[in-house]
């Protein structure tokens, strides 16, 4: 086991020799980050998630330091310090760069890991968030606390809904459904309810659990296809849910030393479709089992009591496992490895009964032969019975299995029953199972012996029309597409053969004899009558996909004739490049596990089934624009649903317009030498190659062109020099605009601040107000006090003296009387002041806390006024740029095609002279013909007058002359005559054709 101290590198190797993990442990790598400090201490991992390729992993420890791993490439990076530790994070958005990662501060954040910036920062939380989960399509994301969970759209980063809760009722945890617009909800009284994504609409809860096993739900896994829900808590009982049919499937018991279940995770398998069978429980002891579900049996545990597992991640593709360890450091398990025992191979389906020697057989011996006719019963002993079981031959059987039987102890009718079942061949077997299915005899020596001819001449420039940035990939398309030319003569004029061949020299560029075969194999077979009618695309094949598509989608086709759209458009695209435009690396391969495993015609009711499958959007285009970029880009289209089409059309199509009438079954390329290739229209090749002997002549008419094209080079170049200055000059302002946009930041966070200043200067002046006024009150209050008791002195004295001077009593008590009234009536206003003193403090404060919420709504409500302004700011820069670039490319296209247009009408000048001066010729021809023709009529006449006067002297002999007579007399008779006619023909048609090439109009040409 290797172990990798981070410590304060920012990037580097993760294992420095090769990793062998042993099959017991399964161990990488362990990864650790201690300081370099005096005292060095372990910086502990706190949560792990990997991206949605399964090759890369990003962790995060107690400090906010987080952490790429590259498995493949074998680096890490430190992509952000965020300071504080984090508690949860997403590496599986939509933006293969961008992570999320929720922080003790109950906010999340996201980051990209290439340009180590922060994208964003989402709050709304009260609590620290415990997961997040995101959507398939890597859009949307769910964040869960204990109080809440909230919907966040990750183009925009807005939160979309949020659910509140009771707090009696808290909330376990919120989560997608794999595959699917499915939420989940589990709640801590155990509800589990299911919600529609786009409408939150409540779609199904589950019902109560049985109360023989009642167990308090904490944790949860769902399978790859959305179909059972595992649940488990503080108990060792696990729950298996069917969501299709919301009823509990099964109670799985786990071991006695298990108590209580902190996390599950199904183990994703390519070979089960999505229906995940191995699940994963880690318990509190610190150990990881993984359980099959079907037969309830332990198959690998992960962890041990001294080194437990605090928490663990599986990679989407089921090859790795990242655990993080008790003790705070990280280990990546192979799973290859620890599944090792259990996938092993099973044993070969053929099994050879060998003869026992001679020398061991006696005549006591009981002898059994397998015949394909009538079974030969032994003879039995009279002392004991022999039981013999009768094994029977089928003839048809055989010669079936011997057609079906292919190299590697394989049956193909086998291998699509297996495909059939579960839609894609293994990964791990795809390349052996091909190279069994297509039958490759592996020729070496005739290989080699193409290679050795070198690079063929139609390939030298390749990387001009094809710049492919790997050296390598492009000198094994090359390469392959060099022997494909000298293997037959069509390929090297064939300008579709390298989109045609690209894919499969991507997947066998380490093996260059393989991947010649396969396209050679392809070619033979699945590429029948494309070339009868080279270098037109192949009209035939075009004309039986268009039969299937009248006949299955009417209404489609119907559509395409309907705005001009042939099959050159939306088949031969896909034909051409074998599907590898409109599929992703795993959809080419698991369609093509399928074309290898079928007749050839499957390659052309896949383009049937794919324009079926897309007919909604088919439907709704209008421009030939859009058809293009529709069959030359990816489209959101389910592969199995198109592979499921194909199966109905192959099985519905009737049988005069199926393709498997026309095209030939399966043929393998012969061993030893390659079979000839030449079924193409042999004229055109020696077209060609009189073409190339008239391009060499033209070279002259080059030279004498080259410099009109050099002076247009030269204005190509200006224009060039004037687009770079251009563009540096956008460039100046540009940066111009972000300067002044950070320079405006800075002067509203300023502008923020001192709004902050003068709200807490504003507080303070109301406070200080507030007890300014209430001492002016004590300040009156003491005053009035102070004041009565004056007057009640006064009083007092001026009894006391009245008391002297009169002796009557019943003064005296008048006057008591009067003091004891004025007094109750001054008490009586003084609990009434002190009333209003207390009835105006209250007030003022309940003014005070009202007016301070206001005052924190109004900021939050600046505070979101000012982002959105910022945002549609933002926007409207990038349109008014995308609309500058728009209007340059413009002018630039109006340019080139004024160009194209002087160009063609150039061409189209010489075509006319070339066909007028054809014409004269021609007219000349049938002149010398027609003289020709007239001479002969004369010749064939005085030939046959001489005849028949010759006859006429012998009948009469008195009367003849002799033949010199007759030969003197004619020339001087009919001889001159019939020359003046010749003559006088001949000038009628040379006025005639010098009067039709006067009267012949030029066409024009449009500009």
């Amino acid at each position: 086991m290797q172990s990798t101290d981070l410590g304060n590198k920012e990037s580097g190797k993760i294992w420095h020799r090769k990793p062998s993990p042993a099959t017991r442990e399964g161990i990488i790598v362990n990864i650790i980050h201690t300081t370099s400090d005096y005292l060095p201490k372990i910086l502990r991992f706190l949560n792990v998630a990997f991206d949605s390729s399964g090759d890369c992993l990003i962790a995060g420890d107690h400090q906010g330091n987080i952490y790429v791993f590259d498995l493949p490439g074998n680096r890490f990076n430190l992509v952000q310090r965020t300071a504080q530790a984090c508690t949860a994070l997403a590496f599986n958005l939509h933006r293969k760069s961008e992570f999320l990662v929720a922080l003790a501060d109950y906010s999340i954040k996201c980051f990209d890991t290439v340009t180590k910036e922060l994208v964003s920062w989402m709050r709304g939380h009260e609590s620290a968030v415990s997961s997040i989960s995101v959507h398939a399509s890597g859009r949307y994301a769910i964040s869960t606390s204990s109080d809440t969970a909230q919907l966040w759209d990750l183009d925009t980063f807005q939160r979309k809904r949020k659910l509140n809760i009771l707090q009696s009722v808290g909330i376990q945890k919120v989560f997608f459904l794999p595959l699917s617009n499915t939420i989940l909800s589990c709640f801590k009284d155990n509800s589990v309810f299911a919600w529609e994504c786009d409408t939150l609409r409540c779609k199904y809860q589950l019902p109560a659990q049985p109360e023989s096993s009642s167990i308090s739900y904490k944790v949860f896994a769902v399978t790859r296809d959305g179909r059972v829900l595992a649940a488990g808590g503080k108990s060792n009982h696990l729950h298996l849910w069917c969501l299709e049919a919301k009823q509990l499937l099964r109670v799985i018991q786990m071991p006695a030393k298990v108590r209580a279940i902190r996390h599950l995770e199904f183990l994703p398998d390519s070979f089960d479709a999505g229906s995940n069978q191995v699940l994963g429980v880690l318990s509190q002891d610190g150990i990881m089992r993984f359980i099959n579900i079907q037969t309830c049996k332990l198959l690998f545990e992960v962890g041990s009591l001294d080194e437990g597992i605090s928490s663990a991640v599986i990679s989407p593709h089921g090859r790795y496992i990242a655990s993080v360890m008790e003790n705070g450091s990280l280990n990546i398990y192979s799973v290859q490895a620890l599944t090792q025992e259990i996938n092993k191979p099973p044993p070969p389906l053929v099994k050879v009964i060998e003869d026992l020697p001679k020398s061991k057989l006696t005549s006591g011996d009981l002898k059994m032969k397998v015949t394909s006719g009538r079974a030969r019963r032994p003879a039995r002993s009279r002392e004991n019975q022999i039981q013999t079981r009768i094994l029977k031959h089928d003839l048809a059987d055989g010669f079936e299995n011997k057609e079906n039987e292919l190299s590697g102890g394989l049956n193909k009718k086998r291998l699509q029953i297996l495909l059939k079942g579960y839609g894609e061949y293994p990964t791990k077997y795809r390349m052996f199972i091909w190279r069994s299915l297509l039958q490759l005899p592996e020729n070496h020596t005739a290989f080699s012996s193409l290679l050795d001819k070198g690079v063929h001449t139609a390939f030298l420039s390749l990387q001009k029309k094809y710049p492919i940035r790997s050296r390598k990939l492009l000198r094994v398309l090359q390469r392959t597409l060099s022997a494909l030319a000298h293997w037959s003569a069509i390929f090297s004029e064939t300008p579709y053969l390298p989109l045609l061949a690209f894919p499969f020299v991507k997947l066998f560029q380490n093996n260059q004899l393989i991947c010649f075969e396969v396209v050679a194999t392809l070619i033979i077979n699945w590429c029948q009558h494309w070339f009868e009618y080279f270098p037109n695309p192949p009209i035939n094949i075009l004309a039986m996909i268009e039969n299937v598509l009248a006949f299955h989608d009417q209404e489609l086709l119907q559509h395409f004739i309907d705005h001009d759209v042939t099959s050159q458009l939306y088949a031969w695209p896909l034909l051409e490049t074998v599907f590898s435009e409109v599929l992703t690396r795993e959809e080419w391969l698991k369609l093509f596990d399928h074309v290898f495993s079928n007749h050839p015609s499957f390659l052309l009711t896949t383009v049937v089934a794919y324009n079926v499958c897309s007919r909604a959007p088919l439907l709704h285009c209008n421009l030939r624009d859009d058809f293009e970029y529709f069959f030359h880009h990816r489209n959101n289209l389910d592969i199995s649903v198109v592979i499921r089409e194909v199966y109905h059309l192959m099985d519905t199509t009737p049988p005069d317009i199926h393709p498997e009438r026309t095209l030939s079954v399966f043929v393998a390329l012969t061993k030893g030498q390659y079979p000839v290739f030449n079924q193409y229209p042999k004229f055109i090749v020696d077209y060609q190659t009189q073409e190339r002997e008239r391009i060499r002549k033209d070279e002259l008419d080059y030279l004498r062109e080259r410099q009109a094209v050099e002076n247009m080079q030269a204005e190509v170049d200006q224009q060039r020099v004037e687009d770079e200055a251009w563009y540096q000059k956008q460039e100046l302002l540009r940066k111009a605009e972000e300067t002044r946009r950070e320079m405006l930041l800075q002067e509203e966070e300023k502008m923020m601040h001192q709004r902050q200043k003068l709200a807490a200067v504003r507080r303070e002046l109301k406070v200080k107000e507030m007890h300014l006024q209430d001492a002016a009150r004590r300040r009156f209050l003491k005053l009035q006090q102070d004041q009565q008791e004056m007057e009640l002195r006064r009083l007092n004295d001026e009894i006391e003296r009245k008391n002297l001077t009169r002796s009557q009593g019943t003064i005296a008590k008048e006057m008591r009387e009067d003091a004891d009234a004025y007094r109750r009536k001054v008490d009586g206003e003084e609990r009434l002041f002190h009333r209003l003193i207390e009835t105006d403090q209250m007030q003022n404060r309940d003014t005070q806390k009202i007016i301070k919420e206001n005052l924190a709504k109004a900021e939050q409500a600046c505070l979101d006024t000012d982002w959105r302004i910022q945002a549609l700011h933002k926007q409207r820069q990038d349109d008014l740029q995308r609309n500058e670039c728009y209007q340059e490319m413009a002018k630039l296209l109006r340019k080139n095609r004024r160009k194209e247009t002087e160009v063609l009408n150039a061409m189209l000048g010489k075509e006319v002279k070339k066909w007028e001066e054809a014409e004269e010729k021609d007219f000349r021809l049938n002149l010398e013909r027609e003289a020709s023709a007239l001479s002969d009529a004369c010749r064939r006449s005085f030939l046959e007058q001489e005849i028949h006067d010759a006859l006429e002297d012998a009948a009469q002999p008195r009367d003849a002359v002799s033949l010199n007579q007759r030969q003197a007399q004619c020339p001087h008779a009919e001889g001159p005559d019939l020359l003046e006619r010749v003559r006088t023909l001949r000038r009628r048609l040379a006025a005639r054709a010098r009067t039709h090439s006067r009267c012949q109009i030029p066409p024009l040409v449009a500009t």
